[in-house]
């Protein structure tokens, strides 16, 4: 039985693999799956053949290397996002309010000048794998929920399409920076999954219910024995009353 389509299109596979033969392996066994995730292992060991693969069936591609670069560095990188057609891309809003202005306006004048779909940008304000206690190591003595906030009215500010943060911080962020902003959550375990190195996680229903636009879900789903079944069992939750 396939899922509800705007259930499945809010649920991105991270394809947290090592190579592109598992990572497309993956890919066909999951085909109620629209968009995946390519992060920086990945993308390192594979590069822009894997993206190539990807849309040649036909899926869209979430690039997370989390940018984090002089702005004309990011800038470049965005047009170089753009040229591959990816779907949306990750920045680290520790890059600064310049960083973000330069790559959301490359993006623009990309697709004005081109007629194209520009990716979404989406600012990464606190890793999930962090706590206050990681902050305070770095030097930052702000509570984490106000670091979060601080770096998501930058993101606001720079013209960014959507935030990258814990599920735990969603209902914050949209009380307090607005609702205009897409949300998108890792750190996303079912009930039945571990937890493993994430530190601020929650169920896919929970985030959901506390306003996340998109969910990205990596080893609950590509590390079960029938990765299909796991991705469906995840929609049949977000559908319960």
């Amino acid at each position: 039985m396939e899922p509800k389509k705007e259930l499945a299109e809010k649920i991105i596979v991270a394809l947290d693999v090592r190579t592109k033969d598992r990572a497309l392996d993956l890919v066909k066994q999951l085909k109620n799956v629209q968009t995946f995730k390519v992060g920086l292992e990945l993308f390192t060991s594979e590069g822009t053949l894997l993206i190539q693969e990807l849309h040649r069936l036909g899926k869209n591609i979430f690039l997370d290397l989390k940018m984090h670069d002089i702005p004309n560095t990011v800038a470049g990188a965005v047009r170089s996002g753009f040229i591959h057609k990816v779907s949306i891309m990750t920045l680290h809003a520790f890059g600064g309010v310049e960083m973000m202005r330069r790559a959301a306006a490359e993006a623009k004048n990309l697709s004005e000048e081109t007629g194209e779909a520009k990716p979404l940008l989406l600012a990464v304000t606190i890793l999930t794998s962090l706590k206050g206690d990681d902050l305070r190591q770095l030097g930052i003595k702000t509570k984490l929920d106000d670091q979060v906030l601080k770096l998501a009215f930058l993101a606001k500010k720079a013209g960014m399409d959507g935030l990258v943060c814990s599920p735990r911080e969603t209902k914050m962020i949209k009380k307090e920076v607005g609702k205009d902003l897409l949300i998108v959550n890792p750190g996303i375990r079912p009930s039945w999954a571990s937890s493993d190195d994430q530190k601020r996680v929650t169920t896919p229903a929970q985030a959901v219910k506390n306003g996340a636009d998109l969910l990205v879900i990596g080893r609950p789903v590509t590390q079960a024995s029938d990765p299909e079944e796991a991705f469906l069992r995840i929609c049949r939750e977000l559908d319960s009353p």
